[in-house]
């Protein structure tokens, strides 16, 4: 059940439409100083000219909704996704790394309670998981935004017992049961964000969650041309009636112009991931 709703002045026409959605990990993306609390001693924080250069590529990307990982907050993200042109929601973790959305000035959408044992328990300084319902003129679209552990991209559950792993493995049951409750509504969904994950071939993460019911995988088979070529570990998963709207050809990779490493503090270490959906109009 929703507990607040977002009502903004337009909506989609009744008529077959395009969304583009994407997920972007923003790398520890703050406006508190350096040293401040809450920062690790090695992140740089950004300049006005690295807000800047983020905003000209949120510009470009042009997505209608973004997922965004490693955010401090409303006021951080609204830096590079402005409020002129984007809504913002986030999740109530105390914590620097948030998960939120960038939802663009004219969809409607509803806010859902967080999914908060995606955080584990004391100590395991994870982060829930941003949970909408985009009002479509056909019906809705659920939209789950992740960041998962990190540590334990490859490795078998079954064969691993460090903690990385084990704290991932963790956040399987929660997956699982937020799944079978789209299931049981009967309603299309997505789930993007940083899995930490490779997902390829037959991953075990994957296969647990598709368990459930069948997910489609916008990364399936495809490498991250980011910072060079690299397994994908931004993904984004479509279930339900989703998967008939989710456009495979269309995933792209936004990647950077700059090309020095030394970027990825100013920039990101990840780049936006996006693919395109045709949502049915109000009679399909």
């Amino acid at each position: 059940m929703a507990t607040a709703g977002v009502l903004l002045t337009l909506t989609l026409p009744a008529q077959a439409a395009e969304l583009k959605v994407a997920t972007w990990n923003l790398n520890w993306l703050s406006a508190r100083p350096p040293g401040a609390a809450g920062l690790p001693p090695d992140v740089k924080p950004r300049g006005p000219a690295d807000f800047d250069a983020l905003r000209g590529y949120a510009s470009e990307l042009d997505a209608d909704i973004v997922a965004m990982e490693e955010v401090d907050g409303r006021d951080a993200a609204a830096l590079v996704f402005p409020a002129d042109r984007y809504s913002i929601h986030m999740t109530r973790d105390r914590v620097t790394q948030r998960v939120g959305f960038a939802v663009r000035r004219g969809l409607h959408y509803d806010i859902n309670p967080d999914v908060s044992a995606l955080a584990g328990g004391p100590g395991a300084h994870l982060r829930s998981g941003a949970d909408i319902t985009l009002r479509l003129a056909s019906g809705s679209l659920r939209l789950l935004a992740v960041h998962l552990k990190q540590g334990c991209q490859f490795d078998r559950f079954d064969k691993s017992n460090r903690r990385a792993c084990l704290l991932l493995h963790e956040q399987v049951p929660p997956l699982r049961d937020w799944i079978a409750a789209r299931r049981e509504e009967g309603i299309p969904f997505l789930i993007l964000g940083d899995f930490n994950r490779t997902m390829d071939k037959r991953d075990q993460f994957l296969a647990e969650l598709r368990q459930i019911m069948p997910l489609d995988r916008a990364t399936e088979g495809r490498s991250s041309p980011c910072w060079g070529a690299e397994a994908f570990i931004d993904h984004i998963l479509a279930g339900g009636g989703a998967r008939a709207w989710m456009r495979n050809d269309s995933l792209r990779v936004l990647r950077y112009r700059e090309t020095d490493p030394a970027w990825k503090e100013k920039l990101s270490d990840h780049c936006p991931v996006s693919v395109r959906l045709t949502v049915p109009d109000a009679g399909g």
